[in-house]
């Protein structure tokens, strides 16, 4: 359908809705909007469809590298910021890719939480697994029942874990 959406202090804007019903549950109802009037109402849940991915990464961005959270906030500083923090996700994603080569990403469950898909904690804890490995193990024999570790490697180790939330 289409309606007029007003707010106070600012002009009349025509709107073009589609409500989406769950053929399952007839409780669940969707309202979709767009305010462009001519465009078709498949159109409108193809556009909001495919824009999941993209809020799905900006909230992963925002939980885990902390982007809107940066202690600088004035515009200027989150305007270097930001992109450097959304090249840094996509550089961990592109690490994960290159060194699964095709394999499967594994994912980390919980008691109370079994985790069908992965998620971007899943990529980060295992390309942070993998450089650790790289970087600690490097002197241990492959399939060795024992690790070495140097001194200095082990302290590394631990404060680097110990500064992982």
């Amino acid at each position: 359908g289409v309606c007029l959406w007003h707010t106070n202090g600012q002009d009349t804007v025509n709107i073009r809705w589609v409500l989406v019903v769950d053929l399952e549950n007839e409780d669940n109802v969707g309202a979709f909007f767009s305010t462009d009037e001519a465009i078709d109402p498949k159109r409108i849940i193809e556009i909001f469809v495919l824009r999941w991915n993209i809020e799905v990464t900006f909230q992963e961005v925002r939980r885990h590298l902390g982007v809107e959270t940066q202690r600088q906030w004035s515009d200027l500083a989150i305007a270097r910021t930001t992109p450097a923090l959304m090249a840094l996700f996509s550089l961990v994603c592109l690490i994960a890719l290159q060194t699964l080569k095709g394999g499967i990403l594994p994912l980390r469950h919980t008691a109370w939480y079994n985790k069908k898909q992965a998620t971007f904690s899943d990529v980060l804890a295992f390309v942070r697994r993998t450089l650790w490995a790289e970087k600690f193990l490097h002197n241990s024999a492959l399939n060795a029942y024992r690790v070495e570790l140097s001194r200095k490697d082990m302290e590394a180790l631990l404060d680097r874990l110990a500064a992982v939330p």
